[in-house]
């Protein structure tokens, strides 16, 4: 029988029951709210909990020179600072290495005195009892770092950072380019191999919960992909040595600026490209914006005579001429169309060979040569030999400037002839003399040899095109003319190599009036270049000089021209001539 005694705490156990089955129900439908219906919401809400973690720098690749030598790199560097406060507080409590000693330990470290480092610190204590901070000394070496770090001492702090240095200083500096204060590359192959160059960053990430814990396990590590090494076809030894001559010969000569471009015959590459003033990617305050850039890619002129060349493997090939053809010329003559074209010296109307039109540098001569092919033709000729044309995309290379033939005048008509109303840069004028010396086949120029990923991989760079612009006897035959250029020309003592046949031409540029319009009077852009041995052709040289003002005529390249050609023969170890020159070729007819 049921009492009211036992029907109490019956009836609280029941309540109790039920309460604690309601409470569950309320759990488990707010379970299945979160884990169910809602889950979308709050798995998205978890996601903003990730934490941005930090990034992993990858490492910029380096540039290297034909034979492996470094010639731009990436280091890490330190930035230390001091704490003062740390310091103040240390000495209080009779420490291990008492600030007087230590600061000369850590002057001795960084190339600093003892004195110095102590007035820094004393002068910021000054200022702020409790200062935290002083930098004590930045782009610190990594042995440098090392040492400082093993005097473990409290208040000394470190920041790492990546830059770039260039360990041959300013050899090819104008080639090699360089990055601004971002890591940005701005000029050179700096910029033109960003695509191998440039490393791919990595990052470490992770979750947290609300209160910033990281989650076990969340953990996430992408690794950086440090950048590709790139090799150039650049010898830095030559370049080196060329530099430094033209340096000084630019200099003697008293001329704005001067380069030397060598280029390989057979294979188009560029083996030096030497200039003055010089970039020196390390000291970019030492430049001017103006002699950042490489002048053999970004400064156009007018070839002059040195494509009187040109001109002669039109009407060779055109009209049917030998080097034996003759025309009468004098030094100055009127023209049936009222064009007066002049020689650079005074002369009677002589009977000239076209050889010896090239030997005398006639302008006369070359203009009624070359007029006797339509202007179509001789422009055709401009283009294939690389007017109008950038050789290989430098960073800002410019094409030079080819007026069509329908902007030719009564005076252009003849002076398109010897090398004037268009111009050329360095590398084009390298570019058109290899086609010469290597048989008629042009080669595309080339600075770059390949890219080494970080994983070893080596892209070579893509083939250069070849492509045959004039016939290999009509190469043959200018050659020819071109060493008796250079053997009966006005500066065959100047430019001998002994043991070795060498053609050469000279250019006489005049200079735009960027202000006044028309030319600068008695200014030019002197220019030589040839390619050696005769017998068997390897190198092309070409030597500018802007401006010079000691001797104003391209004879101020003679002394230049012979140095550089003789370092590549002895750089390259080319074999002397052993095929004797043929006979002279009369500069008359």
């Amino acid at each position: 029988m049921t009492t009211r005694a036992t029907r109490g705490p019956r009836r609280r156990t029941v309540v109790a029951l039920a309460v604690i089955l309601s409470v569950l129900v309320a759990f488990v439908v707010r379970l299945v709210d979160i884990q169910v219906v809602s889950a979308d919401e709050h798995v998205s809400q978890s996601l903003t909990k990730i934490g941005a973690g930090d990034t992993i720098p990858g490492q910029r690749g380096a540039i290297v020179d034909a034979g492996g030598s470094v010639l731009a790199s990436s280091v890490m560097v330190y930035d230390a600072q001091l704490s003062p406060l740390v310091i103040t507080q240390l000495e209080e409590k009779d420490p291990k290495l008492p600030w007087a000693e230590a600061s000369d330990k850590i002057a001795a470290i960084t190339g600093q005195t003892g004195d110095d480092v102590r007035t820094m610190v004393a002068d910021a204590l000054a200022v702020d009892a409790k200062s935290q901070y002083v930098l004590l000394k930045r782009s610190l070496s990594t042995d440098q770092y090392i040492a400082l770090k093993e005097l473990k001492l409290a208040y000394l702090h470190f920041d790492s950072r990546e830059t770039r240095v260039y360990p041959n200083g300013a050899v090819a500096g104008n080639i090699l380019g360089f990055l601004d204060s971002s890591g940005s590359a701005q000029a050179g192959i700096e910029q033109m191999g960003q695509e191998c160059l440039a490393p791919t960053d990595g990052e470490e990430s992770y979750r947290t919960g609300a209160n910033g814990v990281v989650i076990p396990g969340s953990e996430r590590t992408v690794p950086a992909v440090n950048g590709g090494s790139v090799q150039l076809t650049i010898n830095s030894d030559l370049n080196w040595y060329l530099q430094q001559m033209i340096a000084e010969e630019a200099q003697a000569q008293g001329a704005k600026a001067g380069t030397v471009t060598v280029v390989e015959v057979k294979t188009g590459k560029i083996r030096a490209a030497a200039e003055w003033p010089a970039l020196d990617p390390n000291d970019l305050d030492a430049s001017t914006p103006e002699t950042r850039a490489s002048q053999i890619f970004h400064r156009d002129f007018e070839p002059g005579s040195t494509f009187k060349a040109i001109t002669a493997a039109a009407a060779i090939e055109g009209a049917g001429l030998t080097p034996l053809s003759t025309v009468s010329a004098a030094s100055r003559e009127t023209f049936p169309n009222g064009a007066v074209i002049n020689d650079a010296f005074t002369h009677p109307a002589y009977n000239y060979t076209l050889a010896g039109g090239l030997i005398d540098s006639s302008n006369v001569a070359l203009s009624k040569f070359g007029t006797m092919v339509s202007p179509d033709v001789r422009y055709d000729y401009l283009e294939r030999f690389g007017v109008g044309q950038k050789v290989l995309d430098f960073p800002s290379e410019v094409s030079g400037i080819l007026h069509p033939v329908k902007d030719w005048d009564a005076q252009s008509l003849y002076t398109t002839t010897f090398g004037q109303y268009y111009t050329v840069t360095a590398a084009q004028l390298a570019g058109a003399y290899q086609a010469i010396a290597n048989g008629g086949e042009k080669i595309d120029l080339s600075l770059v040899e390949s890219c080494t990923a970080a994983d070893g991989t080596v892209v070579d760079s893509a083939a250069p095109k070849h492509e045959r612009i004039i016939k290999e006897q009509t190469a043959a035959e200018l050659t020819r003319m071109l060493e008796n250029v250079a053997v009966q020309g006005g500066n065959a003592d100047r430019i001998q190599v002994p043991g070795y046949r060498v053609t050469s031409k000279t250019g006489t540029a005049q200079v735009a009036d960027e202000v006044n319009g028309g030319y600068k009077a008695g200014v030019y852009y002197t220019s030589m270049v040839g390619f050696a041995p005769v017998d068997d052709p390897q190198y092309v040289v070409v030597v500018t000089l802007d401006e010079p003002t000691k001797v104003v005529s391209s004879a101020a390249t003679a002394p230049a021209f012979q140095k550089a050609m003789t370092q590549v023969m002895k750089t390259y170890r080319v074999m002397p001539s052993t095929v004797p020159m043929d006979e002279l070729l009369p500069k008359f007819g």
